[in-house]
């Protein structure tokens, strides 16, 4: 360390390194989610090839939600008792063990067990739920820009490995097309994950680096409510709060819209006269357009509060879903991009601020616990999104009924955060600092 108050190589160390956990999610969340999502391409080659109903099929997808719903309080304990880097080398093993397996599927049981139960608990175990739990650990003033720039991954995973997944089940089939992507998996994440920590205090830091900096200003403080901030949190306590089940009714929502479109939606267009490949590409469009959205609007969120950009996310949904709609009356080029910006560059972004809001509500050591119980909601509202729009498609011939449930949901989901209101226990780091100023000049 240098005497005039810079910082030398050596200084600036651990905060690179929380920079480098955040890479290490992003490979992670790449493979991890593209591993799940790639049943949106596998979908229709498996129900033409067994002929089976959309809704026993699109229930395999549902079916591991919901026992990942079940593991999720479980993870949040491992999470906290052993730590990230077991819970994601779980589920590097278990994705990789359901892709290999799934090229043996001949029954439906076998769908279930492989691409179903073990690809998401597997991805349950290192995506978005996982990382929620640790990654806000690492930073505080910039907390959801560096989840958004983990949680970009996906994007860059679906941009880069669905349209070649696409091209392997085309050309060669679905099963290689899951061989290939199970060993990817084993190979890329099992050693890079390594690397991960649990907090920044493991390698004698503070959140964004600042053990080592010199002459660091204070943090101003965020807290707006301190009874409540200086609760200790715990599973019972927090689900004895309204706060707790506003969270659990947001998140059940937003999983419903997430996943009833991304599993649908490849099927859907395909119906409606889009190609497979267009179809394939939209997919992966989607989650190009959220690579910007995520990370612009969680940094936005650091400044602004994290109940302003769930709303712009729940809002990015419902015009998704009223695009949809529109675009039942046949193919249209200009109504497809406004599925896929709205869906994308909006809605995607809701996973930058789920690990915030419940960080900045239940803030504590048994944070990861709690938002482990908070994921079975998440994971619900996912394991019900696919199977109930693949009902109502196999009753009504159609998905405009599922269309217009998940456009309501998408405003009761928003309804829902803004009762929760994790700006009154603590300010985002954008409003602490105007507070703090404000302050200042008043005292002056």
């Amino acid at each position: 360390m240098q005497n005039d108050g810079r910082v030398s190589w050596t200084g600036r160390l651990p905060f690179f390194y929380g920079w480098i956990v955040v890479g290490v999610a992003f490979v992670t969340v790449a493979l991890g989610v593209t591993a799940r999502t790639a049943f949106s391409l596998m979908f229709p080659p498996i129900v033409d090839e067994f002929g089976w109903d959309r809704g026993l099929a699109a229930g395999a997808f549902s079916f591991g939600f919901l026992v990942s719903a079940l593991m999720s309080p479980v993870v949040g304990r491992l999470m906290d008792r052993r730590g990230p880097r077991f819970v994601i080398e779980i589920g590097v093993l278990l994705t990789a063990a359901g892709l290999v397996a799934a090229t043996r599927i001949e029954t439906p049981w076998q769908l279930y067990a492989t691409l179903g139960v073990l690809v998401g608990a597997g991805a349950n175990c290192m995506t978005f739920t996982a990382q929620s739990q640790y990654l806000p650990n690492w930073f505080v003033r910039r907390r959801a820009l560096a989840i958004s720039i983990a949680f970009s991954g996906a994007g860059f995973g679906a941009i880069l490995i669905l349209p070649w997944i696409q091209e392997i089940i085309l050309h060669q089939g679905w099963r290689r097309s899951c061989l290939t992507l199970g060993v990817m998996t084993l190979a890329v994440l099992l050693p890079l994950n390594l690397l991960v920590r649990k907090r920044p205090e493991d390698i004698g830091v503070e959140p964004d680096g600042d053990g080592r900096r010199v002459g660091a200003a204070p943090r101003p403080s965020n807290i707006v409510d301190p009874a409540w901030a200086a609760i200790e949190w715990t599973t019972a306590r927090a689900m004895r709060t309204a706060r707790f089940w506003w969270i659990a009714l947001a998140y059940f929502c937003g999983g419903f819209v997430w996943y009833a479109v991304q599993v649908h939606q490849t099927k859907y267009l395909v119906e409606i006269g889009f190609s497979p490949m267009e179809a394939a590409w939209a997919l992966g469009l989607v989650a190009m357009a959220g690579v910007p959205g995520q990370i612009f609007l969680g940094a936005l969120s650091d400044r602004i509060g994290r109940e302003i950009v769930w709303s712009i996310t729940g809002m990015g949904f419902a015009i998704c879903y009223a695009a949809l709609l529109a675009l039942a009356a046949g193919p249209s080029q200009p109504l497809l991009y406004v599925m896929v910006l709205s869906q994308g560059l909006l809605g995607y972004a809701m996973t930058s601020v789920m690990g915030p809001i419940v960080a900045e509500i239940f803030e504590g050591p048994h944070f990861g616990s709690i938002f482990g119980v908070l994921t079975v909601a998440l994971i619900g509202g996912g394991a019900a999104g696919p199977l109930i729009a693949g009902m109502v498609h196999d009753r009504t011939g159609g998905y405009g009924d599922a269309f217009i449930l998940s456009i309501a949901l998408c405003f009761l989901s928003i309804i829902a955060i803004w009762r929760a209101a994790p700006g009154r226990v603590r300010l985002v780091a954008g409003r602490a600092r105007a507070r703090a100023l404000a302050d200042a000049k008043t005292a002056s």
